[in-house]
């Protein structure tokens, strides 16, 4: 049976990682030999261990959260290597297939590199990432940009995200939202997921809700996902963004609910999805919400027009940083 490692650097459990996780049934019913090599602790560690495939520790960070330098990174690799025996390594982000493409060259086994990110990359990073025997974009946006920055167009290949279509689909709502919130039965939610940052453009979208508060007062305004950076800029974002919503007119109207396990549940009793990147290869959550048959706004960036190619897919898309033509795309939906 053919050993497949994939290696996963960040302890968090996002969009990436969970993309990874939902292939892992149908691969290791494919034949593999699955590990996933990662940190040891947190929410990502947990799901692995609940999918019943092997954790191998692989740290990158410190104890105290700071990046650990890369060539002992990458000594502590090619040990993992060495002591695994892997017939293929998958690396799942941009960040990790940029430690790990010269330690598996090196060793001469067989490399996939994930890239779900669009960021600019040094010419270093670039060498090292085209170490990988294969690399895997997952929108063709993310493809043009880094093959345009010098990424091997031979070795680069599109495979988008997926979800899964019996977890995400259109179910009748409950209201359970609503009995948690103590919110009136026809207040209408609108929602945004992912991580509070600048990335994510939180600060637009809370923006966008202040524009249409008054002309659609029986919205409320759901936040999903916490801050994970911990940068100064991180940090003063989030507390502007808890300050906004104190004050008119969203005072009361604003719930943060922090990461949930639910969204399969949480999408179908939401009006509107509002997903205002200001960088996005190919957005899980836009996937997952057209599954559900929930409308969307998004602004128009990455790989989200490979999504929604028309308006009759369902959503509205407008420019980044666009508050008002956010708001605008909210009240005609919702109207």
């Amino acid at each position: 049976m053919p050993r497949l490692v994939i290696l996963c650097e960040f302890l968090t459990l996002l969009g990436g990682e969970r993309s990874m996780l939902s292939t892992l049934a149908a691969v290791r019913a494919a034949g593999f030999d699955v590990h996933v090599a990662a940190p040891p602790v947190g929410a990502l560690a947990d799901a692995v261990r609940d999918a019943g495939v092997p954790l191998v520790e692989w740290t990158t960070h410190d104890v105290a959260g700071a990046r650990r330098p890369g060539e002992q990174i990458r000594q502590d690799l090619a040990q993992l290597v060495a002591r695994l025996s892997p017939d293929l390594v998958h690396a799942n982000s941009l960040s990790t297939a940029r430690l790990a493409g010269p330690v598996l060259a090196a060793a001469g086994v067989p490399s996939v590199g994930h890239l779900r990110d669009i960021v600019g990359l040094s010419r270093q990073a670039i060498e090292d990432v085209n170490c990988f025997d294969r690399l895997v974009a997952v929108s063709r946006a993310t493809r043009e940009f880094h093959v345009g920055q010098g990424i091997d167009a031979a070795k680069c290949v599109v495979v988008n995200n997926g979800v899964d279509l019996q977890k995400f689909r259109q179910r009748m709502a409950t209201g359970y939202l609503h009995c948690e919130l103590g919110l009136a039965p026809q207040a209408r939610l609108v929602a945004t997921i992912g991580q509070v940052g600048m990335r994510k453009g939180t600060d637009v979208a809370l923006a966008a809700a202040v524009q249409w508060a008054a002309v659609l007062p029986d919205v409320h305004w759901l936040i999903v996902g916490e801050r994970t950076s911990k940068k100064d800029e991180a940090r003063e974002l989030e507390a502007r963004l808890h300050e906004m919503a104190q004050e008119p007119p969203l005072a009361g109207r604003v719930h943060f609910l922090g990461t949930r396990n639910d969204i399969p549940h949480l999408l179908p009793e939401c009006a509107l999805l509002v997903h205002a990147a200001r960088q996005e290869p190919l957005g899980r959550v836009l996937l997952e919400a057209a599954a559900c048959g929930l409308a969307v706004v998004a602004t128009d960036v990455g790989g989200t027009r490979e999504i929604f190619q028309t308006e009759a897919d369902g959503a509205g898309l407008v420019p980044v940083d666009d508050f008002v033509a956010m708001a605008d795309a909210v009240t005609a939906l919702l109207g």
